[in-house]
């Protein structure tokens, strides 16, 4: 029997109509600096002049073994938005506003169906910050993924003036630490929390859990918020002196990569209330306190460090955009770490 491609597990027929639905999705983020269609070798976009002194800030990115919840949900288009919000915040702590975005999506068997919503999830998201989306790889890895998984992949590019990279040099003792609500894990921790629900307790993703008053899935897939319309605004109008992503690594292991020498974050866990998401894993899977911290987010998405003289109108601001933000901590003087005590 002759061999061919499609025998071998690479449809380049369902990539072609996979390829195609892309297109459409990604046009759709274009602005007038995107030179390039989809389908170059290259995507090509103009940096305009309104950068006095521009630095490009980029950042790559997955969204974990949530990858694994989305397959048992079969749920595909809300795991795009995850991808491209958590690289967008990874830039916005330094000031950074996003231009452009490429995906990288590997499966074993491609579906053009599947593709779509991954896409489509992306290029929502790509719109909400004004990022275009200019290209990415589509690659068919036959017997190298299980039925139905794939890897998903995001890289992005982003610009600010030189003059107001926000690094945490400025950070001072005295300078106050918000936090800004996360809506649940967003995207680490899962290796735990589906060995806690899925093994431990033995849980299936569609039971109904009355301490969320949902459906398991429906918690567990909550998209990544994005910081970045809220973030921006803010910025417009203050000094920040530093901000942290709270991924994975918790506060702890976030935070104290934005401090100086010699400055001590002091974060109160007892000033906000934890998604009960975050109890329920703790309960069921019998984890201690100190693990918790360092695996999830535990409530909060994004801590910004702001003057003192600044903590409140800040906070007005930040509450009038939309955002749950609180007063969880403060910058002392001491060896460079991130203290979690109770008040």
């Amino acid at each position: 029997m002759a061999l061919s491609y499609k025998k071998s597990g690479v449809d380049i027929k369902a990539a072609s109509l996979a390829k195609k639905r892309i297109k459409a999705l990604a046009s759709s983020t274009f602005n007038p600096q995107v030179l390039s269609e989809i389908g170059s070798f290259g995507g090509f976009f103009n940096l305009n002049r309104e950068f006095k002194n521009p630095v490009l800030v980029s950042s790559v990115d997955g969204v974990g073994t949530k990858l694994k919840v989305a397959f048992l949900a079969n749920k595909h288009d809300s795991i795009g938005e995850d991808l491209v919000n958590h690289c967008v915040n990874d830039i916005l702590v330094h000031g950074a506003r996003p231009l452009f975005f490429l995906d990288y999506i590997a499966t074993g068997k491609l579906s053009p169906s599947t593709v779509s919503q991954i896409v489509k999830g992306i290029a929502s998201a790509c719109q909400k910050v004004n990022c275009a989306l200019i290209g990415g790889e589509t690659a068919q890895m036959p017997e190298f993924y299980q039925k139905n998984e794939y890897d998903l992949a995001g890289f992005i590019v982003g610009a600010v003036e030189k003059s107001k990279i926000i690094d945490g040099k400025e950070i001072k003792p005295g300078d106050q630490i918000l936090g800004l609500a996360s809506n649940g894990l967003h995207t680490n921790g899962y290796s735990l929390a589906r060995k806690v629900f899925f093994e431990k307790a033995g849980w299936k993703i569609a039971r109904y859990v009355p301490e969320l008053k949902g459906i398991l899935k429906d918690e567990l897939l909550k998209v990544h918020r994005c910081y970045f319309n809220s973030i921006t605004r803010i910025l417009e109008n203050y000094q920040v002196k530093g901000m942290a992503h709270i991924t994975g690594g918790g506060i702890g292991g976030n935070l104290v990569r934005i401090l100086p020498q010699n400055r001590v974050a002091q974060i109160y866990t007892e000033s906000w209330r934890k998604p009960k998401i975050f109890g329920l894993i703790q309960k069921l899977g019998k984890v201690s306190n100190s693990e918790m911290y360092k695996v999830f987010n535990m409530g909060i998405g994004m801590t910004v460090v702001v003057k003192n003289k600044d903590l409140t109108p800040i906070m007005r601001d930040l509450s009038l955009l939309g955002e749950t933000v609180l007063h969880i901590g403060e910058v002392k003087s001491g060896s460079k770490r991130v203290n979690l005590v109770s008040r």
